[in-house]
């Protein structure tokens, strides 16, 4: 009957029920006030307890179905529930101030909202009745507290995860909806010098906070994100917020593409975000997501930030991090399980934390020190070289048992196959001789082959500032497949094992290890400087690995670059370190066509790609007149990173390196332009002489006679000068007809017009085995045969 009644209601009754809805509400608000001024202060669970009578209905959907809170809309809330969630959000308790004010508050913000909000809120009258109704069954349940409690705690939880906007009427429907609506935005950007956009980054985070977002590529900053020990895989790309006065809603989600090739299990990628201040934080990605850019898929490192700066993803050694209890520890490395760390019960008086790093060292970069330094030939093999960080507050109670891989000889290994195989021979030698001769044999080959015994020397510092030290004190064993272990008493922040065939002195073991290091932490490269062969005014200049040159090479000459000039001799460069270069003498460069004689740069990083495309001019077109090309040279200058300031905005002003020498030169030239000289009519020089026409059509016909027999420029035996049979080269590198032709003009050009130039070329004919073009020839020209 209840549900028929309210069917029949009039929509004219919708205002008077809201009136006595509002009174009721204020009327039960007064109430609770005057008892709250009255009675002493009451425990946390009867406030919750009196409140939650009042308000426990408002759970309820207009059908009678429980629905959470944090599912409605701005508009479904009644004013109880507005209510409920101030008082909630200040607080499971009455601190932050009295009913009073929170009503207050509380009411003056919900009647600031337009009526029509208040009216969709209630939504029909029926919802209305049916809610009054059960409030009224509800109060009825004073006793029943564990209903009341459960009731409370999902009511708690509701108005935690509530619109704001119920408290705030400040802000519009619209703001609110960006504010709790998260989105994914794509931020494609241009790069400094480059005129295609690329994709920076995915962020993701409230519409409001992506507006306000902004995100550029800042790769000429490079140099400043990166150590030692690690490697550049991605764009440096900067991330700020155009309003400083709205706040981010901190913590967002982004995802920066990189590439990067496999480095073993060793290495991991991990995110480097660094501040104004140059502090730096590393990012462990949540996951790697691809996807396909264009041709290619792209890998993408998402991370959760707290903050805004300069994001990297970096390809870093694995850390290891474990503790050690007071009861000892044996600990087997995930990255190689051969080495090992044992820690004695009672090494450390309290569970101490302890992080591990392990660079493996190459056994080619050990023959590459050896090759070039005679003093360290007797350096067999090394250990990997570990660095350890251990509590410095806690010294050592007990030692601790480390366990390495430290390849043995091969040569010993080789020698001893070897002594195997002479002793099985001098067994049957020996009891063959023993029947006549008793002492035939009386050296034995085990003793040479026991006399072959290595050295082994652990090297370390206990800090950066006193450097390499050797332990003598420190006994090493080997163990049984290449492993060494020794006793270690003390703290050391890295340390390496080093095999010996021979002792070598202390000081050349010091100079080893520094080398050894600073080899780690660098990587041999080359400069490439090709032109192109179509157009050899635009070059490319690019740095390459030494172990990729030959690939690279091969890659710049199927997009059409060639030299010369040959690529240089190979240096030792460290991670963000760079390379400036100047044009010097007749030749000037220019990056966009228009602003020539600017230095340049190229910043290193092994997994990137650094090259820049350069048009190149000559300075004076009159310059270099009794050279048929332009001359210049390419000055290189190296940068180490202790050299560069930290700064954002200029890392490093251009011409701050030209008190020291320069690292590398490269020739270059540019052929001359032929210049068309436009006279007079009464002074235009013409040619009368009809033998000049001969002798240019008898010289091509010559020159395609001898580019079918694949003659080179050489075998003519004509005496012309070596530059001579470059230019020709260089002005016709594709074409031997050509090439041909153009060296007997250049020749023709040389002698005097006195001279029999048919008879002489017919010489060198006859010299270069063509004597039966030598006798066409003369046939020719004596029957001014033209062809």
């Amino acid at each position: 009957m209840e549900s028929q009644n309210v069917n029949q209601i009039q929509p004219s009754e919708t205002k008077t029920v809201e009136k006595d809805v509002f009174a009721s509400l204020a009327e039960n608000i007064s109430d609770q006030e005057r008892d709250v001024s009255r009675e002493p202060p009451m425990k946390k669970e009867d406030v919750e307890h009196r409140l939650l009578t009042n308000s426990v209905t408002e759970k309820k959907d207009c059908n009678g179905m429980d629905k959470p809170h944090g599912g409605s809309s701005v508009t479904e809330k009644s004013p109880e529930l507005a209510f409920q969630d101030a008082f909630m959000s200040s607080g499971e308790s009455t601190l932050s101030g009295t009913l009073k004010d929170i009503y207050g508050r509380t009411v003056a913000n919900v009647f600031g909202q337009e009526k029509k909000a208040v009216v969709e809120s209630l939504k029909g009258i029926e919802s209305e009745e049916h809610r009054l109704t059960e409030q009224m069954e509800h109060s009825k349940m004073d006793t029943n507290h564990e209903i009341c409690r459960n009731d409370l705690i999902t009511f708690t939880s509701s108005a935690q995860t509530c619109d704001l906007t119920a408290v705030n009427p400040t802000m519009n429907d619209s703001e609110a909806q960006k504010s709790r609506h998260w989105m994914n935005k794509e931020f494609l950007v241009e790069e400094s010098g480059k005129n295609e956009r690329e994709v920076a980054c995915f962020i993701k985070a409230p519409a409001t906070a992506l507006e306000n977002l902004r995100c550029k590529i800042v790769n000429d900053t490079s140099s400043l994100v990166v150590d030692d020990s690690e490697e550049l895989v991605s764009n440096v790309i900067s991330i700020e917020c155009s309003d400083f006065e709205k706040a981010i809603p901190f913590p967002i989600n982004i995802a920066i593409p990189f590439t990067s090739c496999f480095s073993g299990n060793y290495r991991e990628i991990m995110v480097k975000v660094m501040d104004v201040n140059f502090q730096s934080n590393y990012l462990t990605p949540m996951s790697f997501k691809g996807y396909h850019q264009g041709n290619h898929k792209e890998t993408f490192a998402e991370v959760k930030i707290y903050q805004l700066g300069v994001f990297s993803v970096l390809s870093c050694l694995k850390k290891e991090t474990f503790t050690v209890p007071k009861v000892g520890l044996s600990k087997k490395l995930s990255v190689d399980s051969r080495i090992s760390f044992c820690y004695h019960p009672e090494t450390f008086s309290s569970p101490a934390p302890i992080q591990l790093k392990i660079r493996p060292i190459e056994p080619s970069l050990v023959s590459t020190l050896k090759a070039r330094h005679d003093m360290y030939h007797s350096v067999v093999s090394t250990s990997a070289l570990v660095y350890i960080q251990h509590p410095s507050a806690q010294p050592f109670n007990n030692s601790v048992t480390i366990t390495l891989p430290c390849p043995p000889n091969p040569e010993k290994k080789r020698q001893g196959d070897e002594t195997e195989h002479a002793r099985a021979i001098s067994a049957t030698v020996k009891r063959v001789a023993m029947a006549y001769h008793p002492r035939a044999v009386s050296a034995s080959v085990r003793k040479n082959g026991e006399n072959l015994s290595d050295t082994l020397k652990l090297l370390g510092h206990r800090n950066k500032e006193e450097g390499w030290k050797v332990f003598d004190d420190v006994t090493i064993q080997n163990a049984h497949n290449g492993l060494v272990s020794f006793e270690l008493n003390e703290h050391l922040e890295s340390f390496v094992v080093i095999r010996l065939s021979f002792l070598l002195e202390n000081t050349y073991l010091l100079l080893f290890a520094q080398a050894l290091e600073e080899a780690l932490c660098s990587t041999m490269a080359n400069v490439i400087l090709y032109r192109k062969r179509e157009n050899p005014y635009n070059i490319v200049v690019l740095l390459s690995a030494s172990k990729e040159l030959t690939c690279k090479l091969q890659n710049l000459h199927e997009e059409g670059y060639f030299g010369p000039p040959e690529p240089t001799q190979q240096f030792p460069l460290r991670e963000g370190e760079q390379i400036h270069f100047r044009f010097r003498g007749n030749i000037f460069a220019s990056e966009n066509g228009k602003d020539f004689g600017k230095a340049y740069r190229l910043i290193f990083h092994s997994q990137r790609k650094p090259r820049l495309e350069l048009q190149i001019k000559e300075v004076d077109e009159f310059g270099n007149h009794s050279s048929p090309h332009y001359k210049g040279t390419a000055v290189f200058y190296k940068i180490t990173r202790e050299m560069i300031t930290k700064n954002w905005e200029q890392p490093l002003p251009y011409g701050e390196y030209q008190h020291q020498s320069p690292l590398c030169k490269l020739a270059l030239t540019l052929p001359k332009h032929e210049k068309l000289i436009n006279r007079p009519r009464s002074t235009k020089r013409i040619s009368s002489d009809s033998l000049e026409a001969l002798w240019d059509n008898l010289l091509y016909w010559l020159a395609e006679e001898l580019a079918e027999d694949n003659t080179s420029l050489l075998a003519l035996r004509l005496p012309v000068r070596r530059s001579v049979l470059q230019l020709v080269r260089l002005k016709c590198p594709d074409n031997l007809t050509h090439q041909i032709y153009e060296l007997l003009c250049c020749w023709k050009k040389t002698l005097p017009r006195s001279a029999d130039k048919q008879q002489l070329l017919s010489h060198y004919l006859r010299k270069s085995g063509r004597s039966d073009l030598s006798e066409e020839l003369h046939f020719k020209w004596q029957n001014k045969v033209l062809t």
